[in-house]
């Protein structure tokens, strides 16, 4: 039966969005602290300040490339994921002019706006489709491969349903088609790009058994700063700066160098890849209770992505049907819990999530999607506060909701509210055609 959830005793805030961003560690800020009054030289410079500034940086570097088992010279700091992807992506394509770039459809904006970018100034991109549970088909991968394709773009682990994609198995095919273009005097070299934002901390990142050529990482996932971003970039990749300046970090991430937020990120890796293993068990066991005690407080749900190990251990999405998630986060907020509908990045919208949709999910499915993504502080407790939260509040949202979804619904209910003859403007952009539903699913 479900429980009221004005007997609910409110807690603390119970934070579950460390997809969307997490708190700085601690340790970090203490690395971080002489670098903002003290130890504030430029490392260009000559001068004392300049040189210890210089010195700093170079740790920074040398850390994360160990932990990468990367060479320090591979390694570029930038302001942001978003960044590094960018950098990733118009870089290379820039370098390598009216080549062609395959990714896929449930990508981060960073990547896909990025890619849509590149059409625009004229290049060939590709979009792969992905299964039901967000996977990338390998097989479909190489058909996608052409004699000019230059840079596949594929994430690590999805920041809205959890995804760990076969990263290391599409490098395979990578290099092996390198050294077929090699054999065949193709000269057009093919680079594999993934963002591991969301994959930092939780699972491998070490790039020679990853095999990727290029990888992006940021600072604000892992308990570190806001503001900070890393690519790595592979030793013989070519990339085009996106802006010229005084040519620090190799002439591609012109300006001065954040110090206090390099050492703070390099810091930030260190911790968590000495957590990973411990935390990856611990939050594993609490994602798998969450999804099965949400299962069973909660009738007409569906969970989005896999289940299991092909998931990232702190990620659960799932799909509440009949209501709308933004009342759902309204809800929960006035009880202290702090979740998002999606991705942070589209939680000020209204847009359907892109990723529940390319997941095969009607636009429905798509609305009524929440995630909880778990962190360090996240205990048993905290979800046994949800636990007793959500019912109540989805009975609530239920009773005054006009929709009622059939659970194997793959369409829209009611295509016809919307306008641009029926089709939602995400799906008309792409040139997608009105399909009409079965009556089952109405």
């Amino acid at each position: 039966m479900m429980q009221s959830s004005k007997k609910i005793k409110s807690q603390k805030r119970t934070y579950l969005d460390h997809a969307a961003t997490t708190s700085t560690d601690t340790r970090v800020v203490r690395a971080m602290q002489p670098f903002f009054s003290k130890m504030y030289g430029n490392p260009s410079s000559l001068y004392a300040d300049g040189r210890m500034a210089k010195e700093a940086l170079q740790k920074a570097r040398s850390s994360i490339a160990t932990i990468l088992g990367a060479r320090p010279e591979e390694i570029i700091f930038t302001g942001s994921g978003t960044e590094s992807d960018a950098l990733a992506i118009l870089g290379v394509m820039r370098a390598y002019s009216g080549k062609h770039m395959i990714t896929d459809t449930i990508e981060h904006h960073a990547v896909l706006y990025n890619a849509e970018l590149l059409e625009k100034e004229g290049f060939p991109v590709t979009y792969l489709p992905v299964d039901a549970e967000g996977f990338v088909d390998i097989k479909k991968l190489v058909v996608a491969v052409r004699p000019d394709t230059v840079l596949i773009s594929i994430m690590y682990a999805n920041n809205e349903i959890g995804t760990i994609q076969p990263i290391a198995e599409i490098a395979k095919l990578v290099r092996r088609i390198r050294k077929e273009r090699i054999i065949s005097g193709n000269e057009t070299p093919i680079w594999l790009h993934t963002d591991a934002c969301q994959a930092a901390g939780y699972l491998d990142v070490n790039i020679e058994r990853l095999g990727v050529d290029l990888l992006t990482l940021n600072g604000s996932k892992i308990y570190g700063p806001k503001g900070m971003g890393v690519l790595y970039r592979r030793r013989g990749v070519k990339i085009a700066p996106l802006w010229l300046g005084g040519g620090q970090e190799q002439k591609l991430r012109s300006g001065t160098e954040n110090i206090a937020g390099i050492v703070g990120i390099a810091r930030a890796l260190e911790i968590a890849q000495s957590h990973k293993d411990g935390e990856n068990k611990r939050l594993s066991k609490l994602r798998d209770y969450f999804i099965r005690e949400v299962f069973a407080r909660i009738p007409k749900i569906v969970l989005n992505g896999p289940e299991g190990e092909r998931r990232l251990s702190n990620n659960v999405n799932i799909s509440i049907l009949d209501i709308e998630g933004e009342a759902m986060l309204l809800y929960l907020d006035a009880y202290g819990i702090e979740a998002s509908t999606g991705s942070a990045c589209d939680s000020a919208t209204l847009d359907p999530s892109h990723v529940i949709l390319g997941i095969g999910r009607p636009y429905e499915f798509a609305h009524a999607s929440m995630r909880f993504t778990l962190g360090r502080a996240t205990t048993k407790k905290d979800l046994d506060y949800v636990l007793q939260v959500m019912p109540g509040i989805v009975e609530k949202l239920r009773k005054i909701s006009p929709i009622n979804l059939d659970m194997n619904a793959t369409q829209m209910s009611h295509a016809s509210a919307f306008a641009g003859q029926g089709l939602p403007h995400w799906e008309k952009k792409r040139g997608t055609k009105l399909k009409t539903p079965s009556p089952k699913a109405q």
